[in-house]
């Protein structure tokens, strides 16, 4: 029997490339001649896509067995392609949950880690990473091993955000997070620029363990980043309705929407109606945490809105140092360069991330969905230039249009120290994805 052939797959964002997927249950056996891991594919960009030169890719997703949960302390361990889904479904009820959660909960644990996924509570708990434990891993000499803070902690570190470069994450194990309820107590809040957004986000941080906010990414002038604020806790269980939140119907979007639908005008309309739909200064009350954390899960395949050439999701932090009006300007450029975002997310970060090449930083987050069209590498661009005199960087697990010199000098030493780490575990660069190529030059 010959090699099976080469299928197309993608990021999220719809980006393609050729390659093979190996699929099975035992990683530590399978994962010994391949050069990627894979999970759900939910990295928008060429994160979890494959070098030309390397196609096999490890898909972990049958790999999801629970090895190990503590009740007293929450303490977790599972296989790296066990799901956020599968957890939440699992452990909720019984009173748990993950301490930091993405905006969607299709992803794998191993993704997770390679991402260090940050969410609504960053300000306060910091990213995923800052909760793991410890990591089974299998690295480019052979060898599995576990590493931790304590053991191979330079390993540890540069797995945490590192993008699947540093090996195959085969476990990962965590603390999870106590809650009082599966329900949230919610604040919605009709904020009217940006300068009231980064100043509304700052002073909700201490009252509310997750914030962030909607903006209006085509509002010019002084309604430029207008929005919602929406602040959240758990609803104490006399708060919360006395039954858990019922498992709602996702549609599932079956075509890929003609790339006409979603323009300028398509997006302006929406977002009115969107921002007047906050129609009170402030709004409170009692959501399901599916809504409140997952509302774009409610569709399935929901990134065929974009059409067949897909999009890209363009994340960046702007750092505290840069000031109040740094968002103001990097929105400015989006509308200058006539970019059009569906979805533009604003949120507040409290602390650098643990991994070397971990994403957050002190400062403000903006993340901007735009359609792939043929001026999208002249917008990012020109984005990239302003994030650098910002001080600020780009989240790679997002990324699909970043140019090598704008990611060299947003990382400098960052950088420098992850290729270390790199050259001491894997000097051959075994393990190399379709971004590294484009970034790292692998």
């Amino acid at each position: 029997m010959g090699e099976p052939p080469l299928s197309t797959i993608s990021g999220w964002g719809r980006h393609s490339a050729q390659g093979r997927e190996r699929v099975g249950e035992d990683l530590e056996r399978i994962s010994a001649n391949v050069s990627l891991s894979r999970g759900l594919g939910r990295s928008y960009g060429d994160a979890s896509l494959p070098s030309p030169d390397a196609p096999d890719v490890l898909n972990t997703t049958y790999a999801d067995r629970i090895l190990r949960f503590d009740e007293d302390t929450g303490l977790f361990r599972a296989e790296s392609g066990f799901a956020l889904s599968e957890l939440n479904r699992l452990f909720m009820p019984r009173g748990w949950f993950t301490p930091v959660s993405p905006g969607t909960k299709f992803v794998t644990l191993g993704g997770m880690v390679a991402a260090d996924v940050h969410g609504k509570n960053q300000h306060c708990d910091g990213n995923f990473g800052d909760h793991v434990t410890s990591l089974k891993m299998r690295v480019a000499d052979g060898r599995v091993l576990e590493c931790s803070p304590e053991q191979h902690s330079d390993l540890f570190k540069a797995t945490i955000g590192g993008m699947g470069l540093t090996g195959h994450i085969l476990e990962v194990e965590f603390g999870l997070q106590s809650i009082p309820s599966q329900w949230i107590w919610q604040e919605s809040r009709r904020i009217h620029d940006i300068d009231e957004f980064q100043e509304s986000l700052e002073s909700a941080a201490p009252n509310w363990p997750y914030t962030m906010g909607w903006i209006d990414g085509l509002a010019r002038g002084s309604r430029t980043g207008r929005g919602t604020l929406m602040c959240g806790r758990w609803a104490d269980p006399e708060q919360a309705p006395p039954k858990p939140p019922k498992t709602r119907f996702r549609p599932r979007l079956r075509f890929d929407w003609p790339s006409w639908i979603l323009n300028r005008a398509t997006i302006r309309i929406f977002n009115e109606l969107y921002y007047r739909k906050q129609w009170r200064r402030v709004s409170c009350g009692i959501v399901s945490h599916e809504s409140f954390y997952y509302p774009l899960d409610a569709i399935r395949s929901w990134n065929r809105m974009y059409g067949r050439r897909g999009f890209t999701q363009y994340q960046c932090v702007l750092p505290r140092e840069a000031g109040r009006s740094s968002a103001r300007r990097v929105l400015e450029v989006l509308t200058a360069r006539g970019g059009a975002s569906f979805l533009c997310v604003i949120k507040d970060f409290g602390r650098e991330g643990r991994g070397v090449l971990s994403f957050p930083r002190p400062g403000i987050t903006l993340a901007l969905d735009i359609a792939v069209r043929d001026d999208t590498q002249d917008l990012v661009d020109s984005l990239n230039e302003q994030v650098l005199q910002e001080g600020g960087r780009v989240y790679l697990a997002k990324d699909s249009f970043t140019r090598r010199e704008h990611f060299e000098a947003m990382e400098g030493a960052r950088l420098a120290e992850f290729n270390a780490i790199r050259d001491r575990w894997d000097p051959n660069r075994r393990f190399r994805s379709a971004l590294s190529v484009r970034l790292l030059g692998d």
